[in-house]
């Protein structure tokens, strides 16, 4: 087990109903963008059925000297709890897990499907690659209801501007329901809308993130429509954080 105690440092509304919770990078931690880890509050002052730990995607890049989680704010006591933690306290960490890593083969692109809170990991992998200039090309098809609700929105539009690799495709899956004006896409991921921006839809590997509804949705179109194979989908499902 590789677990360690850390002090919350930061906190911070990042889209509607949805806030990211920076900690302290523990010495002797590393991970690799894309993993995740299990956050546990130590003597909550509230419990409930769930339990007091949380399996949460690293947000931050490898290369950023502190640990950022994000989650999507319900009614539920660890989440009652860690919005009103007094900065410096601590909490428990196990990790990393997880191997929806980029992939090794730099010469095939990257297609990443993200929906609503499930842009988390896509934005640590996003960042390093920008960092450290790596050769990938990477898609990023990012699904939301609204702009407002979408965290990371303008930095993984901006990210175009620091990696001529990196493309942003943005869709909103209800702009009825949005003070901002109509921009980007519209609707949900659909074959068409990747032919429409991959031109040679069996040549990437596909990393789907999201609610498990979307992903399964997106899983069955990669397989049954689009007819990419297995080995070329990487999935990781959100159910309620």
């Amino acid at each position: 087990m590789n677990r360690y105690i850390t002090k919350l440092k930061d906190r911070k509304a990042v889209a509607e109903n949805t806030m990211a919770f920076v900690f302290e990078r523990p010495k002797g931690f590393s991970f690799t963008p894309g993993q995740h880890i299990d956050v546990e509050l130590i003597n909550p002052k509230e419990n409930d059925a769930e339990g007091a730990i949380r399996t949460l995607s690293l947000a931050s890049a490898a290369g950023e000297p502190d640990l950022m989680i994000t989650t999507r704010m319900r009614d539920t006591a660890f989440k009652n709890v860690i919005k009103t933690l007094p900065l410096g306290t601590e909490v428990m960490i196990d990790g990393p897990y997880g191997d929806m890593i980029l992939q090794a083969d730099t010469k095939r692109p990257a297609v990443f499907l993200a929906g609503g809170i499930g842009i988390t990991p896509f934005r640590s992998i996003a960042v390093e690659a920008a960092r450290k200039k790596l050769p990938h090309t990477i898609f990023l098809f990012y699904s939301s209801r609204t702009p407002e609700e979408a965290p990371f929105l303008e930095e993984m539009i901006n990210l175009e501007k620091e990696n001529p690799r990196h493309h942003a495709i943005c869709t909103i899956t209800g702009p009825q329901k949005s003070g901002t004006p109509s921009w980007g896409e519209t609707g949900r991921i659909t074959k068409e809308m990747i032919q429409k921006y991959v031109h040679d839809i069996l040549a990437p590997i596909y990393y789907l993130a999201g609610p498990p509804e979307m992903t399964s949705a997106i899983h069955t179109m990669l397989l049954y429509t689009m007819g990419v194979s297995e080995d070329d989908i990487r999935m990781e499902e959100f159910s309620g954080y």
